[in-house]
């Protein structure tokens, strides 16, 4: 007989990684894998700003590794990687969710803005997953990466192309990894989330009439909390989803299904 039991979630034991962790959708991700048992490095530009989060995963009774790192450097990338496998001792989870966005219609689009965009949430996903697999391949004991996506992973959106063909390829690495890895017991997999109120965002909240255009859209008739992200971060990166590779979750209030 199978049963279904909250340790299919428990991620006592694990070892996690989570980039752009400062703030936002990072730090709520690290705080959700640190309340369901995980340690947790974490990882930002400015490791300064690591500091409460790292409290308060500390608070929960769990170990914390601040890591400088920018997902733009690929020598900075895999020393971070290496650092907090080191001090972890060993790597199960990778959150991919260091990410920026910037708007420009796509006329003006300048070749320094499409670099830093696609450096940041394409160039650097794949780095870091690659040295985490690394690791995760040497230790012989499989893994779980879950890369941070988009709503433009499925759709487009104007005055944000460079945003949009990152997290469109970042849904498309998602898939080849977790094909490639997956004999290497690696899982790959994506959450999309849709409309949250963060710092990246915030340019377009401070517009009422976007956010009275917006709502009408969401099915659910509000914006997502950051909360509202952890329960799939969990459940992706726990023995729940043992089975599930090369997929994505979105956590978009039915926005999707309604256009």
């Amino acid at each position: 007989m199978i049963e279904a039991t909250d340790a299919n979630f428990d991620l006592a034991g694990r070892k996690a990684l989570v980039t752009g962790a400062s703030r936002g959708i990072g730090e709520a991700i690290a705080l959700g894998l640190a309340r369901f048992g995980a340690d947790v490095a974490v990882t930002a530009r400015d490791v300064a700003r690591l500091a409460e989060v790292s409290a308060a995963i500390e608070g929960m009774g769990r170990r914390a590794v601040p890591i400088a790192m920018d997902a733009r450097e690929v020598a900075g990338v895999r020393n971070g990687v290496a650092e907090a496998a080191a001090a972890l001792e060993g790597l199960d989870l990778l959150v991919n969710n260091a990410g920026m966005e910037e708007v420009a219609p796509s006329l003006e689009v300048e070749e320094a803005l499409w670099d830093r965009i696609l450096e940041t949430n394409l160039k650097g996903a794949f780095f870091t997953a690659q040295a985490a697999a690394r690791v995760m391949a040497e230790a012989k004991s499989g893994g779980t990466i879950l890369n941070v996506c988009s709503l433009t992973s499925a759709v487009g959106v104007p005055t944000a192309a460079p945003y949009g063909a990152s997290k469109a390829g970042l849904l498309g690495l998602t898939r080849a990894l977790a094909t490639e890895w997956a004999p290497l017991g690696i899982r790959v997999n994506a959450i999309g989330p849709g409309y949250f109120r963060t710092a990246l965002t915030e340019m377009f909240y401070a517009d009422a009439a976007w956010q009275a255009a917006m709502l009408a859209k969401i099915p659910a008739g509000r914006f997502g909390d950051l909360r509202d992200l952890v329960g799939a971060a969990v459940f992706l990166s726990s023995d729940a989803a043992r089975y599930v590779s090369g997929q994505i979750v979105y956590v978009d209030g039915g926005y999707l299904a309604a256009i």
